[in-house]
């Protein structure tokens, strides 16, 4: 996929087949995330990678909205520094991450689903996380139920020109 249709095709999926992902693209995906910038080149990060079932169902229950988890081939936590002094920055670079992570699921045709994570005592025990590192973000992975990732023609967005802004507001 050429990296304008994996931009364009790009979704969340939260449904999911049941078809493993083959470990060579696990492995690019990753190596896409460890190669995103980050401020002054720190990479703040470090991946935990769960895709044994009973993980990915127990992972599930760190936040409401992850129960996309507990069905996805794979879900990539993205761990991060404990201290709050570097909260924005960790979090732009986190971003970058996340974007590198999502479209180069898309570009193999795989899906992704961000997850929050609200409970850190669980999401610790369950990755096994130091105690100076919080699991900020989850990322699911897997190939979409529905239909497969294709360039969305009209993408439900605010137009354009209300978005553009070209020297002043």
């Amino acid at each position: 996929m050429e990296t304008w249709d994996a931009l364009t095709a790009r979704r969340n999926v939260r449904a999911y087949t049941d078809e493993p992902i083959p470990a060579e693209h696990l492995d690019r995906i990753l190596e896409a995330a460890r190669r995103a910038p980050s401020s002054r080149n720190t990479q703040p990060w470090d991946f935990v990678v769960v895709t044994e079932r009973e993980g990915l169902r127990r992972l599930a229950e760190v936040w409401q909205g992850a129960g996309h988890v507990a069905h996805s081939a794979a879900t990539i936590a993205l761990v991060a520094p404990a201290r709050e002094s570097e909260g924005e920055r960790v979090q732009y670079d986190l971003g970058q991450v996340t974007a590198h992570i999502m479209l180069t699921a898309t570009d193999l045709g795989i899906g992704s689903g961000h997850s929050a994570v609200g409970d850190q005592a669980l999401a610790r025990e369950l990755l096994g996380l130091p105690e100076d590192r919080v699991c900020a973000y989850l990322i699911a992975l897997g190939y979409p139920a529905d239909r497969p990732l294709r360039p969305i023609r009209n993408p439900n967005r605010r137009a354009f020109d209300d978005v553009v802004h070209r020297e002043r507001w």
